[in-house]
């Protein structure tokens, strides 16, 4: 967020002595000034929201760049700067100090996010409108490409991959274009899923976190027994896979199970893919050995597969298991599945809507 602020404040402080308000910032109906004050104005509310907890609205209050109602003058083109730095500053504080597992209220498109999608969605506004207000301003701007590739792993998780960063997020978000690729005239950004069970939080993993487990990494949760299982390391790079192929669907994707008693990851359980055109989907988990036993894959399984056949697409959920999988069976069985058919060393359950 700092890293953001501090790359836009250093090009539009270039040009500061200009007349902001009588130049448009690039393809918006906003003038420059305008876009500068809804910058800081978005900065502040994502903060806001993060400190307040805020849950089922927007914390109800707005700022004003210009002082008017105390009959000063209005803030000159640096001081609209120096707002954004302060707004970047307060939402960097406001990421800081949150835990890792409040969400706080977001409308788009599960009306929630945690402090990384408010920190990503903070550094998209600072980032696409600093390239707004360039382009109106004729000012040279690209920011760094990590900062990017931050943004449209977690919260562009549909996009696949360009062949750089930047250009990819232009493009994601109307600005730009890409070679084989259709203009984009409507679009919105994306947090990821969480459902909640009677113990668990249902944490939809983001590309960015499916990259870290699947090579070793933590994904940005603190594990039960120290590191997540090995079904959970393919799982996620079968998300890897997917989002590089420009097929992952945040919500028919992989789940990390989290304890909310003490934030733990104990294992994950996701779906193979999106539904097929015949209303099924098949379902996958596996648990970290020291969180077995407690009864928490049968309790998200029974949370994520009800989920499921709630969905329009959706009205059997598969889940195959091996044979020699006893526990596992138990879990499916436990969860309100049928068996349905025995196979090559596996068995095939069903739970229908």
């Amino acid at each position: 967020m700092e890293e953001a602020v501090a790359h836009s404040v250093a090009a539009l402080g270039a040009v500061t002595d200009r007349d902001w308000t009588g130049v448009r910032a690039g393809r918006l109906e906003w003038n420059c000034r305008e876009t500068a004050a809804h910058v800081a104005s978005d900065l502040i509310a994502y903060a806001g929201q993060l400190a307040g907890r805020a849950q089922g609205a927007y914390v109800p209050f707005e700022i004003t760049l210009d002082g008017s109602d105390d009959g000063l003058d209005p803030a000159d083109n640096a001081g609209v700067l120096h707002v954004i730095t302060t707004t970047g500053a307060l939402l960097a504080a406001a990421v800081r100090t949150t835990p890792r597992s409040v969400r706080a209220f977001h409308p788009y498109p599960f009306r929630h996010a945690g402090r990384e999608g408010f920190a990503a969605m903070g550094v998209a506004e600072v980032l696409l409108h600093t390239h707004d207000m360039a382009e109106g301003l004729g000012v040279a701007y690209e920011p760094p490409a990590e900062l990017c590739e931050f943004v449209l792993t977690r919260i562009f998780p549909r996009v696949k991959p360009g062949p750089a960063p930047w250009p990819t997020l232009l493009w994601a978000t109307g600005r730009g274009e890409l070679p084989g690729r259709e203009p984009v005239t409507a679009w919105r950004w994306c947090n990821n899923p969480v459902l909640r069970s009677e113990r668990l939080d249902l944490e939809g993993v983001t590309p960015a976190a499916a990259a870290s487990l699947s090579v070793a990494g933590d994904g940005g949760f603190t594990w039960a027994g120290g590191a997540p299982a090995e079904g959970t390391r393919v799982g996620a790079g079968i998300g890897v896979k997917q989002y590089e192929e420009g097929a992952f669907v945040p919500e028919w994707g992989m789940y990390v199970l989290v304890r909310r008693e003490d934030d733990r990851a104990v294992g994950a359980m996701g779906f193979h893919g999106p539904p097929g055109a015949d209303g099924r989907v098949e379902i996958g988990y596996d648990l970290v050995v020291e969180a077995r036993g407690n009864g928490y894959a049968t309790e998200a399984l029974r949370t994520l597969s009800a989920w499921a056949l709630c969905q329009d697409a959706v009205h059997t959920v598969v889940a195959v298991v091996e044979e020699t999988n006893v526990p596992s069976q138990k879990v499916v069985t436990r969860a309100g599945f049928t068996e349905v058919s025995r196979q090559e060393g596996h068995i095939t359950y069903e739970l229908r809507a």
